[in-house]
């Protein structure tokens, strides 16, 4: 099959790695983003893409790895995947969006894949930040990729010392908010009287001691993400106010009647079970 040059064309005016290839697996075309980033000394057309990206002989779903051709195949459409590729910078992990394209039967005689480095996460212990090659581990960077590109609030479930500010501050960095500020709160370790002051903040006057208006930790996560770690330690009373702000985006600071919207993106961890802690009516099912 010989791609049409127009298809060729707008895949090599994209900023991103792209490659066409066909269902043999053979690569028909790829623009200079892929052709630099996987094989600058030489040429991919006509190789195999699991050859390029994996060093494989074999496709990916027979060397232990999640084919997105395969999937495709099954489900009929689009398909995403994270992988660990060798790129000319050593290995990388890289999110994948595999898309088929049908002919006027409908079967599907080519793809078109998209490839973006996956900033936040090493093969090999050479950065802070996450480290792992595990299947467990791939899986859970998937689900980062996923996620992180959305608006959606995250809920992190581990025991104490998984990594779970790690896997937070990776959702934040390859969102569309990294560039703004991850601010953490210990919920752990904020007393209930103390709590709606540090996060929503108070006015001049509010209670004893508050000499000074103060912005709390939504504000100062204004733009970013806010990182609730042990949420299911927060007070029953407190979770009320919370989940108003979860709900509208909205909230008061202590001691005004002013509501302020809150651009912010919730991220929250706990190493406690909340289903039971909900049967025993000590967390709000809300």
């Amino acid at each position: 099959m010989k791609p049409f040059p127009e298809l060729m064309s707008f895949i090599e005016s994209l900023p991103e790695p792209h490659i066409l290839f066909d269902t043999q697996y053979r690569i028909l075309a790829a623009n200079a983003a892929y052709r630099r980033q996987f094989s600058p000394d030489r040429s991919v057309v006509g190789r195999t893409c699991f050859d390029v990206s994996h060093r494989f002989s074999v496709p990916c779903d027979q060397a232990g790895e999640s084919c997105p051709l395969v999937r495709s195949r099954e489900s009929g459409q689009r398909e995403r995947v994270l992988h660990l590729h060798h790129t000319s910078k050593g290995e990388e992990y890289v999110s994948i969006e595999l898309a088929p394209l049908q002919d006027a039967s409908g079967l599907q005689t080519c793809y078109v894949e998209k490839m973006e480095p996956l900033k936040v996460a090493q093969s090999q212990p050479t950065a802070q930040g996450l480290i792992g090659r595990s299947a467990s581990f791939m899986t859970m960077l998937g689900l980062v990729a996923r996620v992180a590109p959305s608006q959606a609030t995250v809920l992190l479930l581990g025991e104490s010392g998984t990594g779970k500010e790690l896997v937070a501050r990776a959702v934040h960095e390859a969102s569309t908010r990294a560039s703004k500020a991850l601010v953490p709160v210990d919920c752990s370790s904020l007393p209930e009287n103390l709590f709606e002051s540090e996060l929503f903040g108070h006015e001049r006057g509010a209670f004893t001691g508050a000499n000074t208006a103060r912005g709390g930790l939504v504000e100062a996560a204004s733009g970013g993400t806010l990182f609730l770690d042990e949420v299911g330690d927060i007070p029953l009373s407190m979770q009320v106010k919370l989940l108003r702000l979860l709900e509208t985006g909205t909230y008061r600071r202590v001691g005004s009647t002013e509501q302020r919207h809150a651009d912010i993106r919730v991220v929250s961890a706990t190493h406690r079970d909340l289903d039971q802690m909900v049967a025993q009516g000590k967390f709000r099912e809300d």
